[in-house]
């Protein structure tokens, strides 16, 4: 309660309105795979290695790589994240979470893995090097030398003895870079090699007046008449796919605003995608910050010694908890996600891996409790081979699609007279695509089946109706082509067994109900434990529903028969108020989709009775 202590007029405001339960996000995805560079943790690598969220497949593109394949240890593997990224994209999916997994070459730690360049310098030391591990991080990296126009002066006499500083120049702080040239000379002009005896370094006194250190180390004057130039540094990174990243008005001194080392540093630099970070000691010498620039606009171009290392094992898949997670395990840690998959998980070499993997990714949609997992079955599973995969889970929280899709190679160029190249891809990218483009159309209640599945050429194999009869009643769902109406997903069901959790709308419905209730009811915590509580929390959870219910996710010709929530002395004895306990009651009657519709017809005469 507010304090009154003088007389007088008080202002307050107040709500008498219950608080409103804002609806969780449900189309959000996180893939977990290998890509061809991008953000992974390693030991004493950097520290921002979390999953990125990407909105758009050129996005992805900038920060993970294309979908050119990977080489491990001389093994050629179709990039299937990325083309899975692709597929969710392109089938209406816009939010999506990455997490690389990487694994490094035998033999090697993973910092043995990422390209690097050397610098020659004459003070110090520097080094060029990927931020990444991968082939993508043999990058071409160009340093030109930008000269700006003579900012020489000196000041007048004005009392205060300056003008005995001799020559000044104008705007640059201790560390810049100089450039002399002689009075009556050409400025040097473009990309000119920088030479040491033509420059200068800066330093400043307490008082402000500018001395010039020269390649020897000591502060020189400068001679009457000449004319100084501003020497900074241009970038120019050029990956793979022709992407090119610029940098400009970089200097090399630590002191600078704009210094290459804080700009271009591997744990924390301005461009967060940037792929190539810049590793200096300048030490103590005092002109380190023009050789520097020498030896950066003098160095070789191309980095080497990045590789895309070896496939993981299904352990490093799942990856490591902790500060800096890995793999499926770095997705734990972002809350919005509600739909996980491993596109790599269906192409491992063994029957086992492939087990292993999606058994890790149930595990965790059902340890994280609100997402669902989009399981892939091996590449040429015949129907024996998916039943029997089939039958290694019961979960609500995870969801099988079978076969594989084929697509037409996006690297393949068109050849007069030749078919274009074709490749097999997993499901879930396509999946959880389509997971998000139906609730954001009709909603999470609704079932994600009847849907087309876009961007794709054929199936791997046809299933027909006598096929399905088989893999529906198991669980498996089933894309099928029909004539006229496309290739589309054809079921809808959970590797549940048990019949009340049978439908993936349902679980995704209340996994979307009781996550929403529990982000916007943290509120409640600590509250006085009494009526007018549990009122509050009656009111704000009955309104939540009740516009569920209107956008028809409940069954019910009128809210009583859709819903209830309780929360009173029924739900609640002396024992739970004793130890703290609030207990709310909430029971929906959730819809359910009309996987099977019949049409009952017999022949009767116009003089019949029903």
């Amino acid at each position: 309660m507010p304090e009154y202590k003088a007389p007088g007029v008080y202002v307050e405001e107040t709500s008498f309105r219950a608080k409103a339960i804002e609806g969780v996000p449900t189309s959000t995805a996180g893939f977990a795979g290998l890509a061809r560079f991008g953000p992974v943790a390693y030991p004493n690598g950097p520290g921002k290695t979390q999953p990125r969220l990407v909105t758009s497949w050129a996005e992805f593109e900038r920060v993970y790589g294309g979908v050119a394949p990977l080489d491990l240890a001389g093994a050629v593997r179709i990039a299937y994240l990325a083309h899975a990224v692709r597929a969710f994209f392109g089938n209406g999916g816009s939010r999506l979470y990455v997490s690389r997994v990487y694994a490094p070459a035998a033999g090697r730690t993973v910092k043995e893995c990422i390209a690097s360049l050397a610098v020659a310098t004459t003070a110090g030391s520097a080094t060029w090097r990927a931020r990444w591990p991968g082939a993508d991080g043999n990058v071409l990296v160009e340093v030109q030398a930008v000269r700006g126009k003579n900012i020489a002066f000196e000041y007048p006499n004005d009392g205060l003895g300056k003008q005995a500083w001799g020559i000044q120049a104008k705007n640059v702080l201790a560390g810049a870079v100089l450039e002399v040239t002689a009075s009556g000379s050409a400025l040097p002009i473009g990309n000119m090699p920088l030479v040491a005896s033509t420059l200068r370094v800066v330093e400043m006194d307490s008082n402000g007046k500018q001395s010039f250190v020269d390649s020897s180390g000591a502060p020189v004057p400068i001679a009457a008449g000449s004319q100084l130039s501003l020497v900074e540094l241009r970038v120019i990174v050029t990956a793979p796919d022709g992407r090119v990243d610029a940098y400009d008005q970089l200097a090399t001194h630590p002191d600078q605003r704009r210094y290459i080392g804080k700009l271009l540093a591997a744990d924390d630099p301005e461009d967060d995608n940037a792929t190539v970070s810049l590793e200096c000691s300048p030490g103590s010498d005092r002109f380190a910050a023009a050789a520097l620039a020498i030896g950066l606009q003098s160095a070789g171009k191309r980095l080497a010694g990045g590789i895309d290392g070896a496939l993981p094992s299904p352990d490093e898949f799942r990856g490591l908890a902790g500060d800096q997670a890995t793999g499926l395990e770095a997705l734990a840690a972002v809350d919005d996600i509600a739909i996980v998959a491993m596109p790599d998980g269906g192409a491992m070499p063994m029957p086992e891996d492939v087990q292993a993997v999606a058994r890790h990714l149930v595990s965790h949609a059902e340890q994280h409790r609100y997402r669902i997992a989009v399981v892939d079955a091996a590449l040429h599973s015949s129907l024996s081979e998916v039943r029997s995969f089939r039958s290694k889970f019961d979960s609500s929280y995870a969801a099988l699609y079978h076969p594989w899709v084929e697509i037409v190679d996006p690297l393949s160029w068109p050849a007069p007279g030749l078919p274009p190249r074709k490749l097999l891809l997993p499901p879930s990218g396509f999946i959880a695509g389509i997971y998000a483009r139906n609730d954001i159309e009709g909603g999470v209640h609704k079932a994600p089946a009847n849907e087309v599945v876009r961007g794709i050429t054929r199936f791997e194999v046809d299933i027909n109706k006598a096929q399905q009869d088989v893999l529906n009643p198991e669980g498996v769902n089933c894309l099928r082509f029909f004539e006229g109406r496309g290739y589309r997903v054809w079921g809808a069901l959970s590797l549940s067994s048990d019949p009340e959790w049978k439908y993936v709308n349902l679980r995704r419905l209340f996994i979307y109900l009781e996550h929403s209730i529990d982000k916007s009811t943290q509120w409640a915590v600590f509250e006085p434990n009494g009526e007018r509580l549990w009122a509050n929390i009656r009111s704000t959870i009955q309104d939540f529903l009740f516009g569920q219910w209107r956008d028809g996710a409940l069954l019910g010709t009128k809210p009583e028969e859709a819903f209830f929530v309780r929360c009173d002395r029924s739900t609640m004895t002396q024992n739970d108020l004793d130890n703290g306990r609030m207990v709310c009651l909430i029971g929906v009657a959730a819809s359910r989709p009309a996987e099977f519709v019949i049409f009952r017809i017999s022949q009767r005469t116009a003089d019949s009775r029903a």
